[in-house]
Protein backbone atom coordinates (compact mmCIF):
# COMPACT_ATOMS: atom_id res chain seq x y z
CA UNK A 1 0.00 0.00 0.00
CA UNK A 2 0.68 3.51 -0.82
CA UNK A 3 1.76 5.66 2.17
CA UNK A 4 1.22 9.59 1.38
CA UNK A 5 2.05 12.53 3.44
CA UNK A 6 -0.58 15.48 3.27
CA UNK A 7 0.02 18.76 4.16
CA UNK A 8 -2.32 18.83 6.75
CA UNK A 9 -4.10 22.53 6.27
CA UNK A 10 -4.83 21.41 2.68
CA UNK A 11 -8.46 20.98 2.56
CA UNK A 12 -11.61 18.96 1.06
CA UNK A 13 -9.13 15.64 1.18
CA UNK A 14 -10.46 13.99 4.22
CA UNK A 15 -10.92 10.45 2.69
CA UNK A 16 -10.34 10.71 -0.98
CA UNK A 17 -7.12 8.18 -0.56
CA UNK A 18 -7.69 6.52 2.46
CA UNK A 19 -9.06 3.49 0.69
CA UNK A 20 -5.96 3.07 -1.26
CA UNK A 21 -2.98 4.35 0.85
CA UNK A 22 -1.95 4.82 4.71
CA UNK A 23 -2.11 8.77 4.81
CA UNK A 24 0.01 10.58 7.06
CA UNK A 25 -1.40 14.54 8.03
CA UNK A 26 1.35 16.80 9.38
CA UNK A 27 1.60 20.62 9.42
CA UNK A 28 4.43 21.95 6.88
CA UNK A 29 6.62 21.81 9.81
CA UNK A 30 6.91 18.83 10.44
CA UNK A 31 7.62 17.69 7.11
CA UNK A 32 11.05 16.67 7.45
CA UNK A 33 13.47 14.33 5.47
CA UNK A 34 12.33 11.52 8.81
CA UNK A 35 8.83 12.24 8.06
CA UNK A 36 9.23 11.03 4.34
CA UNK A 37 11.69 8.69 4.08
CA UNK A 38 9.02 5.95 4.07
CA UNK A 39 6.96 7.85 1.94
CA UNK A 40 5.69 7.42 -2.19
CA UNK A 41 4.00 10.43 -2.31
CA UNK A 42 3.54 14.16 -1.07
CA UNK A 43 1.22 16.68 -1.36
CA UNK A 44 2.29 19.79 -0.11
CA UNK A 45 1.82 23.77 -0.29
CA UNK A 46 4.22 26.21 -0.64
CA UNK A 47 5.54 26.02 2.80
CA UNK A 48 7.75 22.98 1.80
CA UNK A 49 10.51 23.12 0.52
CA UNK A 50 10.88 19.63 -2.09
CA UNK A 51 14.63 19.53 -2.92
CA UNK A 52 17.44 17.33 -1.73
CA UNK A 53 17.64 18.24 1.94
CA UNK A 54 14.21 17.00 2.59
CA UNK A 55 13.87 14.23 -0.12
CA UNK A 56 17.64 12.38 -0.60
CA UNK A 57 17.14 8.87 0.97
CA UNK A 58 13.87 8.48 0.78
CA UNK A 59 11.03 6.95 -1.94
CA UNK A 60 9.34 9.80 -2.75
CA UNK A 61 8.64 9.32 -6.40
CA UNK A 62 5.19 11.56 -6.21
CA UNK A 63 4.95 15.46 -5.60
CA UNK A 64 1.45 17.13 -5.84
CA UNK A 65 1.50 21.06 -4.78
CA UNK A 66 -2.22 22.34 -4.58
CA UNK A 67 -0.54 25.78 -5.57
CA UNK A 68 -0.06 26.98 -9.09
CA UNK A 69 3.62 28.00 -8.05
CA UNK A 70 6.30 25.60 -7.89
CA UNK A 71 9.24 27.45 -7.40
CA UNK A 72 9.58 25.53 -3.78
CA UNK A 73 10.37 22.55 -5.55
CA UNK A 74 13.75 21.46 -6.95
CA UNK A 75 12.41 20.73 -10.54
CA UNK A 76 15.86 19.84 -11.76
CA UNK A 77 16.38 17.53 -8.74
CA UNK A 78 13.51 16.27 -9.21
CA UNK A 79 14.29 15.34 -12.64
CA UNK A 80 17.56 13.90 -11.82
CA UNK A 81 16.36 11.67 -9.25
CA UNK A 82 13.23 10.42 -11.14
CA UNK A 83 10.33 12.05 -8.86
CA UNK A 84 7.46 12.92 -10.82
CA UNK A 85 5.76 16.45 -9.54
CA UNK A 86 2.66 18.03 -10.94
CA UNK A 87 0.90 21.92 -9.74
CA UNK A 88 -2.27 23.15 -10.00
CA UNK A 89 -2.72 25.93 -12.64
CA UNK A 90 -5.80 28.16 -12.83
CA UNK A 91 -7.18 26.64 -9.47
CA UNK A 92 -7.21 29.67 -8.17
CA UNK A 93 -7.17 32.37 -10.76
CA UNK A 94 -10.55 33.82 -9.78
CA UNK A 95 -9.59 34.33 -6.74
CA UNK A 96 -6.76 36.14 -7.54
CA UNK A 97 -8.69 38.39 -9.90
CA UNK A 98 -11.37 39.09 -7.36
CA UNK A 99 -8.72 39.95 -5.29
CA UNK A 100 -7.55 42.44 -8.21
CA UNK A 101 -10.59 43.75 -8.85
CA UNK A 102 -11.13 44.74 -4.88
CA UNK A 103 -8.05 46.68 -4.79
CA UNK A 104 -8.84 48.79 -8.16
CA UNK A 105 -11.68 50.11 -6.36
CA UNK A 106 -10.58 50.55 -3.09
CA UNK A 107 -7.15 52.71 -4.50
CA UNK A 108 -8.96 53.48 -6.97
CA UNK A 109 -11.48 55.54 -4.11
CA UNK A 110 -8.59 56.43 -1.65
CA UNK A 111 -6.15 58.31 -4.30
CA UNK A 112 -9.58 60.00 -6.07
CA UNK A 113 -8.60 58.46 -9.19
CA UNK A 114 -10.03 56.75 -12.16
CA UNK A 115 -7.38 54.29 -13.75
CA UNK A 116 -7.22 54.68 -17.78
CA UNK A 117 -4.81 51.86 -18.31
CA UNK A 118 -3.49 48.66 -16.56
CA UNK A 119 -0.10 46.88 -17.50
CA UNK A 120 -0.45 43.29 -16.66
CA UNK A 121 2.77 41.48 -16.78
CA UNK A 122 2.00 37.41 -17.31
CA UNK A 123 -0.79 36.22 -19.75
CA UNK A 124 -1.36 33.15 -17.70
CA UNK A 125 -4.88 32.14 -16.19
CA UNK A 126 -4.69 34.89 -13.89
CA UNK A 127 -3.31 37.68 -16.32
CA UNK A 128 -5.65 36.54 -18.69
CA UNK A 129 -9.03 36.93 -16.43
CA UNK A 130 -7.49 40.15 -15.08
CA UNK A 131 -7.43 41.91 -18.43
CA UNK A 132 -11.51 40.66 -19.02
CA UNK A 133 -11.92 42.05 -15.65
CA UNK A 134 -10.54 45.00 -16.56
CA UNK A 135 -11.85 45.77 -20.18
CA UNK A 136 -15.15 45.54 -18.68
CA UNK A 137 -14.55 48.24 -16.25
CA UNK A 138 -13.20 50.26 -19.75
CA UNK A 139 -9.76 50.14 -19.10
CA UNK A 140 -6.89 50.19 -21.35
CA UNK A 141 -5.22 46.84 -21.22
CA UNK A 142 -1.45 46.54 -22.11
CA UNK A 143 -0.42 42.59 -21.80
CA UNK A 144 2.98 41.67 -21.73
CA UNK A 145 4.15 38.03 -21.91
CA UNK A 146 6.91 37.40 -23.96
CA UNK A 147 7.14 33.94 -23.12
CA UNK A 148 3.87 32.83 -24.94
CA UNK A 149 5.04 34.55 -27.90
CA UNK A 150 5.81 31.49 -29.50
CA UNK A 151 1.94 30.62 -29.57
CA UNK A 152 1.19 33.42 -31.39
CA UNK A 153 0.95 35.65 -28.76
CA UNK A 154 1.99 39.35 -29.67
CA UNK A 155 3.42 40.85 -26.42
CA UNK A 156 3.80 44.18 -25.56
CA UNK A 157 7.05 45.29 -24.07
CA UNK A 158 7.87 46.81 -20.74
CA UNK A 159 7.86 49.73 -21.55
CA UNK A 160 4.73 50.32 -22.17
CA UNK A 161 3.53 48.74 -19.27
CA UNK A 162 5.95 51.10 -17.24
CA UNK A 163 3.29 53.61 -18.97
CA UNK A 164 0.37 52.85 -17.54
CA UNK A 165 -1.60 53.69 -14.15
CA UNK A 166 -1.67 51.03 -13.30
CA UNK A 167 0.83 47.57 -13.05
CA UNK A 168 -0.02 44.14 -12.19
CA UNK A 169 2.20 41.62 -11.52
CA UNK A 170 0.73 37.31 -12.56
CA UNK A 171 4.00 35.38 -13.25
CA UNK A 172 5.97 32.23 -11.80
CA UNK A 173 9.34 33.11 -9.76
CA UNK A 174 12.06 32.41 -12.18
CA UNK A 175 15.50 33.38 -12.09
CA UNK A 176 18.51 33.73 -14.22
CA UNK A 177 19.25 30.34 -15.74
CA UNK A 178 16.07 29.19 -15.23
CA UNK A 179 14.41 31.18 -18.28
CA UNK A 180 14.84 32.95 -21.02
CA UNK A 181 12.92 36.43 -19.16
CA UNK A 182 13.64 35.42 -15.37
CA UNK A 183 11.06 36.92 -13.22
CA UNK A 184 13.19 37.61 -10.11
CA UNK A 185 13.03 41.11 -9.13
CA UNK A 186 11.74 41.96 -12.70
CA UNK A 187 10.13 45.55 -10.96
CA UNK A 188 13.48 46.99 -9.78
CA UNK A 189 14.82 50.58 -9.89
CA UNK A 190 15.23 50.66 -12.93
CA UNK A 191 11.93 50.00 -13.94
CA UNK A 192 10.19 51.93 -11.23
CA UNK A 193 12.24 54.86 -12.95
CA UNK A 194 10.26 54.45 -15.65
CA UNK A 195 6.93 54.11 -14.47
CA UNK A 196 4.62 57.06 -13.43
CA UNK A 197 5.38 58.44 -10.19
CA UNK A 198 1.15 58.04 -9.44
CA UNK A 199 1.41 54.44 -11.13
CA UNK A 200 -0.13 51.62 -8.55
CA UNK A 201 2.07 48.60 -8.32
CA UNK A 202 0.07 45.48 -7.40
CA UNK A 203 2.01 42.21 -6.10
CA UNK A 204 -0.22 39.14 -5.96
CA UNK A 205 1.80 36.72 -7.62
CA UNK A 206 5.33 35.91 -5.66
CA UNK A 207 7.21 37.16 -3.80
CA UNK A 208 10.61 38.71 -5.47
CA UNK A 209 9.36 39.21 -8.38
CA UNK A 210 9.29 43.21 -6.83
CA UNK A 211 12.21 44.07 -5.50
CA UNK A 212 10.43 45.87 -1.96
CA UNK A 213 13.28 47.61 -1.33
CA UNK A 214 13.16 49.69 -4.47
CA UNK A 215 9.62 49.42 -4.61
CA UNK A 216 9.38 51.39 -1.05
CA UNK A 217 11.71 54.14 -2.54
CA UNK A 218 10.22 55.08 -5.57
CA UNK A 219 7.18 56.07 -3.38
CA UNK A 220 4.61 54.41 -5.61
CA UNK A 221 1.39 53.44 -4.27
CA UNK A 222 1.18 49.72 -4.16
CA UNK A 223 -1.04 46.79 -3.20
CA UNK A 224 1.07 43.89 -1.69
CA UNK A 225 -0.13 40.29 -1.24
CA UNK A 226 3.38 38.23 -1.93
CA UNK A 227 6.25 39.23 0.10
CA UNK A 228 10.31 37.99 -0.56
CA UNK A 229 11.23 36.45 2.75
CA UNK A 230 7.89 35.30 4.05
CA UNK A 231 6.84 34.67 6.86
CA UNK A 232 9.80 37.64 7.93
CA UNK A 233 7.85 40.37 5.55
CA UNK A 234 9.60 43.84 5.33
CA UNK A 235 7.54 45.86 7.92
CA UNK A 236 8.90 49.14 6.38
CA UNK A 237 7.32 48.79 3.30
CA UNK A 238 4.35 47.50 5.01
CA UNK A 239 3.63 50.11 7.24
CA UNK A 240 4.76 53.00 4.71
CA UNK A 241 1.94 55.58 3.91
CA UNK A 242 2.53 54.44 0.23
CA UNK A 243 1.41 50.69 0.53
CA UNK A 244 -2.41 51.51 0.35
CA UNK A 245 -3.27 47.52 1.21
CA UNK A 246 -1.69 44.36 1.72
CA UNK A 247 -2.28 41.13 3.06
CA UNK A 248 -0.63 37.71 4.08
CA UNK A 249 -0.27 35.58 0.76
CA UNK A 250 -4.28 35.15 0.61
CA UNK A 251 -4.85 36.38 -3.24
CA UNK A 252 -5.72 33.21 -4.32
CA UNK A 253 -7.63 32.12 -1.43
CA UNK A 254 -10.91 31.30 -1.80
CA UNK A 255 -13.34 28.02 -0.96
CA UNK A 256 -13.79 27.60 -4.61
CA UNK A 257 -9.48 28.03 -5.27
CA UNK A 258 -9.05 25.61 -2.84
CA UNK A 259 -11.25 22.90 -4.01
CA UNK A 260 -10.18 23.19 -7.42
CA UNK A 261 -6.34 22.82 -6.19
CA UNK A 262 -7.52 19.48 -3.64
CA UNK A 263 -9.08 18.28 -6.72
CA UNK A 264 -6.54 18.57 -9.40
CA UNK A 265 -4.11 17.35 -6.69
CA UNK A 266 -6.12 13.96 -6.07
CA UNK A 267 -7.05 13.39 -9.68
CA UNK A 268 -3.44 13.56 -10.33
CA UNK A 269 -2.31 11.25 -7.43
CA UNK A 270 -5.27 8.73 -8.84
CA UNK A 271 -3.58 9.01 -12.30
CA UNK A 272 -0.15 8.04 -10.23
CA UNK A 273 -1.60 5.27 -9.47
CA UNK A 274 -3.50 3.54 -11.91
CA UNK A 275 -7.01 4.62 -10.25
CA UNK A 276 -8.93 4.98 -13.30
CA UNK A 277 -12.23 6.04 -10.38
CA UNK A 278 -12.47 9.84 -10.13
CA UNK A 279 -12.22 11.01 -6.62
CA UNK A 280 -14.58 12.08 -4.56
CA UNK A 281 -14.47 15.50 -2.38
CA UNK A 282 -16.15 17.08 0.45
CA UNK A 283 -18.54 19.85 -1.02
CA UNK A 284 -17.97 23.71 -0.67
CA UNK A 285 -18.67 24.83 2.46
CA UNK A 286 -22.01 27.03 2.70
CA UNK A 287 -20.66 29.52 5.39
CA UNK A 288 -17.34 31.27 3.49
CA UNK A 289 -14.94 33.92 4.87
CA UNK A 290 -15.55 37.48 4.75
CA UNK A 291 -16.01 38.78 1.03
CA UNK A 292 -17.92 42.05 1.60
CA UNK A 293 -17.12 45.44 0.44
CA UNK A 294 -13.98 46.47 2.26
CA UNK A 295 -12.55 42.73 3.11
CA UNK A 296 -9.09 43.82 1.47
CA UNK A 297 -8.64 46.77 3.61
CA UNK A 298 -10.13 44.93 6.92
CA UNK A 299 -7.26 42.46 6.17
CA UNK A 300 -4.86 45.01 5.62
CA UNK A 301 -5.68 46.28 9.06
CA UNK A 302 -5.00 42.91 10.49
CA UNK A 303 -1.18 42.55 9.19
CA UNK A 304 -0.26 46.15 9.88
CA UNK A 305 -1.36 45.52 13.65
CA UNK A 306 0.20 42.12 14.08
CA UNK A 307 3.22 41.65 11.19
CA UNK A 308 5.05 39.19 13.17
CA UNK A 309 1.65 37.05 12.88
CA UNK A 310 1.69 36.93 9.02
CA UNK A 311 1.57 33.08 9.12
CA UNK A 312 -0.74 32.75 11.73
CA UNK A 313 -3.03 34.90 10.13
CA UNK A 314 -2.44 33.00 6.83
CA UNK A 315 -3.08 29.60 8.35
CA UNK A 316 -6.51 30.41 9.90
CA UNK A 317 -7.72 32.55 7.25
CA UNK A 318 -11.22 31.40 6.49
CA UNK A 319 -11.22 31.68 2.44
CA UNK A 320 -13.99 33.56 0.83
Amino acid sequence: MYRIVIDKYIPFLEGVFDTFAEIVRLPPEEITAAAVRDADILVVRTRTRCDAALLDGSRVRFIATATIGYDHIDTAYCQRNGIQWTACPGCNAQAVCDYVEEALRHCGHAMGRNFRSIGIVGAGHVGSLVARMAERKGLRVVLCDPLRSADGFVSAPMEAVAGCDVITFHTPLTHNGESAYPTYRMCDASFLSRCKKDALIINAARGGIVDEEALLKSGNPCVIDCWEGEPHINTDLLLSANTLLSSYHIAGYSAEGKRNASRMCAEAVYGWMGIAAKPVLPSLPVSRGDSEAGWLYRLTKQLQQSPSAFESLRRNYVPR
